[in-house]
């Protein structure tokens, strides 16, 4: 582990609520921040919360919360001494990551060799496998073209899911009945990818029907590696997630112990270090659990693993970047109730989930015991139309699930965000089905069976 370092300033290479998640946490270690901003975000809640600024271009990501020199160079010259990227945009950038390096800038975060292995889904499986770690049936690596695909959906067969290999949120996925629609997923895939992260290639995998997602968080500070237990988030719409909880309702203790303890021995073999997530399925038909891929980065979803652990995930990152080690053991992480998120996008439901940027005439908090609103609104806000529709996550904390439910009913109706249509409702209602109720849920419940019904 290097020798622990101390710093002044973070440069927060980021937008929107983990913009002020990241600068809340930096206040209370008394660090200063630099928040970059692109101009649509002139009047944004970090750009007012922050001790410096600079802006660093327009309002396209690309010229700006994508643009590497830019943000070295402010970096560089407003004498940052590290930067945290968040989440998306450049969090799992190795080559962002390598550049802070070469500047001698430290970039809060796993080292560009870890982006490299675990950012690469394809790499990442194999690493899984080496490890012993159980994966879904499907290809050894990159599959190079549809024949060489068609040959391995013939081994373990149909239906198939196709991944890019540089992927994220749905990106680059298809799902292969047979073998007649494999050439044309393979091609709209590929090229999805393409355009999304400028990496064409895929891999394949076995498709499991009504599985559920669950991810471990872990943290490793080079000389130790420790879990704080799991997230659900079964709850998603076209690959994005939408309501995320922990503990999971489903996991007993026994398979609770083994993910765990599975996601500690990947993170051992691949010498992990910072914070970052190992994402699984699970097959109820089998109570068996596959390895999907691993995010390098803090979560939007963190706040439901703070709220049952007590643990701040984002200073705990930042003391791993200076150096200065995990501050806690595996010893001393309690899961006590349950905690639930619900996420609030500017989005119409009522239309495909539209986005449905605009002014905020009014914006009013909910509160009370065990709710926490994580989010950059203030009344007059503009949600600009370039970015994700992500406008905060509710997260309710109870003494057990039920309880947790029921507040987070509360704070769904107390919540007020005026002038734009927003998903309150829709997580409300979702929330409230038979089937979240009894955790009996599945990746594709919205799709297949709530959506129509809401719609009605």
């Amino acid at each position: 582990m290097k020798k622990p370092q101390a710093i002044k300033k973070i440069l927060i290479a980021n937008r929107g609520e983990i913009a002020v998640r990241i600068i809340r946490a930096c206040q209370e270690l008394g660090i200063k921040t630099l928040q970059v901003y692109s101009e649509a975000d002139r009047h944004s809640l970090p750009v007012l919360m922050a001790d410096e600024i600079v802006c660093i271009g327009p309002a396209r990501s690309r010229d700006s919360y994508l643009d590497i020199k830019k943000i070295i160079s402010a970096a560089l010259v407003y004498k940052a001494d590290a930067i945290h990227p968040g989440y998306g945009f450049l969090s799992e950038n190795a080559e962002f990551a390598e550049c802070c390096e070469k500047e001698s800038i430290i970039f809060i975060g796993p080292s560009p060799q870890s982006i490299r292995m675990m950012g690469d889904k394809a790499t990442a499986i194999r690493l899984a496998k080496e490890a012993g770690i159980p994966t879904t049936p499907g290809s050894d690596g990159i599959v190079g073209d549809y024949q060489a695909a068609a040959s391995i959906a013939e081994k373990i067969g149909y239906p198939i899911l196709l991944k890019a290999t540089a992927g994220g949120g749905g990106r680059g996925m298809r799902i292969v009945q047979d073998k007649g629609q494999l050439e044309a997923a393979f091609m709209e895939a590929s090229q999805e990818a393409k355009s999304a992260f400028g990496n064409s290639s895929l891999y394949l995998e076995k498709y499991l029907s009504n599985i559920r997602h669950i991810e471990v968080q872990v943290l490793g500070d080079g000389n130790k590696v420790l879990h704080l237990g799991e997230r659900d988030c079964s709850l998603q719409r076209r690959n994005q997630k939408l309501v995320e909880e922990s503990p999971s309702p489903v996991l007993s203790e026994k398979m609770r112990v083994k993910i765990g303890n599975a996601a500690l021995k990947l993170c051992r073999h691949v010498n992990y270090r910072s914070a970052g997530t190992i994402e699984c399925i699970l097959d109820p038909a089998t109570n068996e659990f596959y390895f999907m891929e691993m995010n390098t980065r803090i979560q939007v979803e963190h706040p439901v693993t703070e709220m049952v652990t007590g643990v701040d995930l984002v200073k705990e990152q930042i003391r791993i970047a200076l150096g200065q080690g995990i501050s806690i053991t595996q010893d001393q992480i309690q899961m006590r109730g349950h905690a639930i998120e619900c996420r609030i996008n500017a989005e119409s439901a009522e239309n495909d989930f539209r986005p449905n940027p605009g002014r905020v005439n009014e914006y009013f908090a909910p509160g009370g015991f065990g709710v926490r609103m994580d989010t950059h609104l203030y009344s007059g806000y503009v949600v600009p139309p370039y970015y994700d529709s992500l406008l905060g996550k509710i997260i309710c904390w109870g003494s057990n699930r039920d309880e947790a439910i029921e507040r987070m009913n509360r704070a769904l109706l107390e919540v007020k965000i005026d002038g734009i249509e927003t998903t309150r409702l829709f997580q409300r209602n979702l929330i409230n089905t038979p089937e979240f109720r009894t955790g009996k849920v599945h990746t594709r419940f919205v799709q297949d069976s709530f959506l129509s019904n809401y719609l009605k």
